[in-house]
């Protein structure tokens, strides 16, 4: 990675002005249910705070509309937080103004603070310049460790860069780059990447990009469909892009010119209904009858699937294999799972409901590099520059 990173800095007596993810879950009673995202800022936050630097933590949590939300405040990150740390960790007011300032004025070498939710101002998500401004104004460095947010041209990721000489990118985010662009770039060989999801339309142009870069892709979920559709093939009542007929033509097209291998489903698991309680039949042939719809890859192509993963040296895998949150429809994507992770292969999985699935595998722990940012690592596997990334400091400058 081309961009300088905390290690280039040197943050003793500083105040370090940090963007991170901490959009975690809460239960009913304001706890945090999952840690994942604050657990990976941890390297980050602990050596500027070893190194005597004074941290300033910036993140944003669910949506709330540019207003202030009881729901949406972060004192329970920041609770969350000061157990991991084992030490206090204040929760500011809000993250801009005069009382904000006093605190981050008080602050001393090592100490952590916890701004309020970003997003409860429009001006963040507008990338507001005087936002931005006021923002920079309680930091002497800025750090982005916040993958998950880095597609985004945020105030707190992209335009509070301006006023800072020197933006670096905290352990996380370097991670994060190497293992995805590290993965397409200079990949060990065979390279495979694995696609599913709903929707061919989110995933056509990462598609696109692979093809110069991959093996082969290996094709599951909801979006095989429209694939199988454009090439005769009969799939039912399972859902079809209707829209998108034209691009999925195009991209069989491309894939064919390239003679890069392309599977997709040649049998299904399908039911009348997707709902709890259904019990899923096994189509044996590729094509899908007329009343059923397709919620799951079959056990032939979970046999072609784990082949191709176990002759694979480099695997990336973005999206389940069917309807796997409802465990009659999980047996595709449990599979995969499994199979990815049994593999001696460098395997990246691209955050959203892969990650869910690696999770619910009980497998996270097999998987050599599990993304915190769904959308993020989708448009950098497009080959997209991320705004958050672009506006980091070069090694050279």
């Amino acid at each position: 990675m081309n961009k300088k990173t905390i290690d280039d800095i040197n943050p003793q007596g500083k105040r370090i002005l940090v963007r991170v993810d901490f959009n975690v879950p809460l239960d009913s009673a304001r706890n945090v249910t999952d840690d994942t995202r604050i657990r990976a800022a941890l390297p980050t936050i602990q050596s500027l705070m070893d190194r005597g630097g004074r941290v300033i933590l910036m993140s944003h949590l669910g949506r709330p509309k540019g207003k202030v939300n009881e729901e949406f405040r972060l004192a329970p990150a920041a609770k969350r937080l000061s157990e991991l740390l084992g030490k206090p960790v204040a929760a500011l007011p809000d993250c801009i103004g005069d009382e904000v300032k006093a605190a981050v004025s008080q602050m001393k070498d090592g100490d952590v603070v916890m701004l309020e939710n970003l997003r409860f101002h429009p001006e963040e998500e507008a990338n507001d310049p005087a936002f931005c401004q006021q923002l920079a104004e309680l930091g002497d460095m800025y750090v982005n460790d916040a993958f998950g947010t880095a597609h985004r041209a945020h105030a707190s990721t992209e335009g509070v860069t301006r006023f800072f000489d020197t933006n670096v990118a905290g352990y996380l985010m370097k991670k994060e780059i190497e293992y995805l662009v590290g993965a397409i770039e200079n990949p060990a060989r065979p390279f495979y990447a694995i696609l599913g999801g709903l929707k061919i339309s989110g995933k056509i142009d990462v598609i696109q990009n692979l093809l110069d870069k991959v093996d082969g892709i290996l094709i599951g979920g909801a979006m095989a469909y429209t694939l199988l559709k454009v090439q005769g093939v009969e799939v039912g009542d399972s859902i079809v892009e209707e829209e998108k007929l034209d691009v999925a033509r195009d991209v069989t097209d491309a894939v064919k010119k390239k003679g890069v291998l392309f599977l997709l489903p040649q049998d299904h698991k399908a039911a009348a209904e997707v709902k709890e309680g259904v019990t899923p039949q096994v189509i044996p042939d590729v094509n899908i009858p007329k009343g059923l719809k397709g919620i799951d890859i079959g056990p032939k192509t979970i046999g072609a699937y784990k082949q191709k993963i176990q002759e694979a040296k480099t695997i990336v895998w973005n999206g389940p294999m069917g309807v796997f949150e409802i465990p009659a429809f999980a047996e595709g994507t449990m599979a995969i799972a499994h199979a990815v992770a049994d593999s001696s292969a460098v395997s990246i999985v691209g955050g959203g409901d892969s990650v869910s699935a690696v999770h619910k595998a009980g497998v996270d722990d097999k998987i050599t590099h599990i993304s915190t940012g769904g959308g993020a690592s989708l448009e950098l596997l497009e080959g997209k520059l991320l705004p958050g990334l672009a506006a980091l400091t070069d090694k050279n400058s």
